[in-house]
């Protein structure tokens, strides 16, 4: 039994009060932004639901990172909405499962760790184009049912609640955390519009929430080539997408913690939530960063609080939908208000003065393609695109070399910096074929020969002194450079390698 509730919770002591609490905060601000999303995908407010509940309950109990919120997300519905158009709901299902597999492959191999090749700005970038969506995704709760903005009293009515319900929000943690301010929020605007009547927006204008559990079925789709054809560019999309926006998540949340997530126990967990999710009438998921930071700004450190949630949200289907309905939008916009304003990077302008160029520059296109593409997975991929561009530029331009004669008239090139594809010509300028003296020493003992370009390189100088009838000798190699070298002699020709073996300064001092 207390492995059980060990596998549940943390060893540190849980204060459960607070991730019940957290927990319904969560499953009440989830249920227009799955209803949202399904919508957006062009599917029913119940298939976004039925995917909440399942995504987040799997990945709550299963997951890698304690206290991550997981559900139906805009990434997912913006990549399924054009399977929806063309082949209907039964291959989005199909198609989830699919995405689960791809997913649990993933962290079966252990590619979770290709996240730390995400750079900082990138980061940065990523998490500030998030708070811009979730904020712009707001402003729709400013119009009306016809589509237009609000005007006069409805208008300043609408703004005064949501107003009042940030306020509460932001100053409440002020006075007292003994119960989460977003749930105080809620619970108060709701209380104001029922006490005098006031007529405004409300969870029931979205759409109706009313349903059972979520029901199992094999999704109605011929199980041929063609279909698998179809639905894959959509799953492998799905999986990578989903991956991104939770891995990331993850970092976000192990940062405001201080804690450390398992990426590879997560990627399995969301792995298996969307192959559930894709079985029980779900359109699938990834970690939502939005709810996440609902649920850690809350005090909620534990699993509980994400399985409160998901239970809560499908109690809320199956039994509270008239009461949920009535619920105010006024209170959920200025929540997810202030969750935009929590998940914005403010430090990021402090370090516009200390950060390299380059670095701000990603930092500022990730968040742009993010906000306006409204695709992670794009973002994050273009920033460590350019990242890896820039740093292959700059670490070309460091590429040098010391030249001088001995007193035996033997030129020497001591060459410092990674010889790879993006150094190659700079290295080349370095020579003086022709100028030189009839015995060259290549030292690479503070470089390294990385890629096949740089084998080439080398062969090409090479063959330059040969034909002039000059000797070359490339030495103090690494072992990994030559292990390189050696493996490529079957198409290229590195014509002379004098790499004698030299005493380390402790074989010296033991006499060796």
């Amino acid at each position: 039994m207390q492995t059980l509730i060990n596998f549940f919770t943390p060893t540190e002591k849980i204060d459960y009060k607070t991730e019940v609490l957290s927990g319904l905060t969560v499953a009440l601000a989830l249920v227009p932004e799955a209803v949202a999303f399904a919508l957006i995908a062009g599917l029913s407010p119940l298939t976004g639901l039925y995917a909440a509940f399942v995504m987040g309950l799997i990945t709550s109990i299963f997951g890698g990172r304690p206290g991550m919120i997981s559900g139906a997300t805009g990434a997912i519905a913006v990549v399924i909405v054009a399977l929806v158009i063309s082949h209907g709901v039964e291959y989005v299902f199909a198609a989830v499962v699919l995405a689960g597999i791809f997913q649990v492959i993933t962290g079966v191999l252990k590619l979770g760790k290709l996240m730390r090749l995400v750079p900082h700005p990138v980061i940065f970038g990523f998490v500030n184009g998030l708070a811009i969506i979730i904020f712009s995704s707001q402003l729709d709760q400013f119009k009306d049912t016809s589509g237009n903005w609000m005007v006069g009293d409805q208008l300043y009515i609408f703004m005064g609640l949501v107003l009042l319900s940030m306020l509460i929000i932001w100053g409440l943690p002020k006075l007292s955390k003994a119960i989460p301010a977003s749930l105080v929020a809620i619970l108060s605007i709701f209380g104001i519009v029922v006490a005098f009547g006031i007529d405004t927006r409300t969870v029931g204008d979205i759409a109706s929430i009313s349903g059972g559990f979520p029901p199992f079925h094999i999704p109605s789709v011929p199980f041929d080539m063609e279909m698998f054809m179809t639905i894959l560019p959509y799953s492998a999309v799905m999986a990578a997408v989903g991956l991104i926006e939770s891995l990331l998540t993850l970092n976000i949340i192990d940062e405001i913690t201080e804690t450390r997530g398992r990426g590879n126990k997560e990627a399995v967990a969301q792995g298996a939530a969307n192959i559930l999710s894709g079985f029980f009438s779900g359109m699938g998921g990834c970690a939502m960063i939005g709810q996440s930071l609902i649920n850690i700004s809350s005090g909620a450190r534990a699993r509980i609080s994400g399985i409160v949630a998901a239970v809560m949200l499908l109690v809320f289907i199956m039994f509270g939908a008239e009461l949920i309905e009535q619920l105010p939008m006024a209170a959920l916009t200025g929540l997810m208000i202030m969750v935009s304003i929590g998940t914005f990077e403010w430090a990021s302008f402090n370090t516009l003065r200390r950060m390299p160029k380059s670095d701000i520059f990603v930092m500022v296109l990730v968040t742009l393609v993010t906000a306006v593409l409204h695709n992670l997975a794009i973002a994050v991929i273009v920033g460590v695109i350019i990242s890896a561009l820039v740093f292959a530029w700059d670490s070309a331009k460091r590429i040098r070399a010391r030249k001088y004669v001995d007193d035996n008239g033997i030129k020497h090139y001591e060459i410092y910096g990674p010889l790879f594809f993006g150094s190659v010509t700079v290295f080349n300028e370095k020579f003086d074929v022709l100028g030189d003296p009839n015995e060259v020493i290549i030292d690479f003992a503070e470089s390294r020969v990385v890629d096949m370009s740089a084998i080439e390189a080398l062969n090409r100088l090479t063959e330059r002194y040969s034909k002039v009838g000059k000797v070359v000798h490339l030495r103090h190699l690494s072992s990994d450079c030559r292990k390189l070298l050696k493996d490529a002699e079957a198409i290229i020709d590195v014509n002379v390698i004098e790499d004698p073996t030299y005493r380390l300064p402790v074989d010296l001092v033991n006499g060796k």
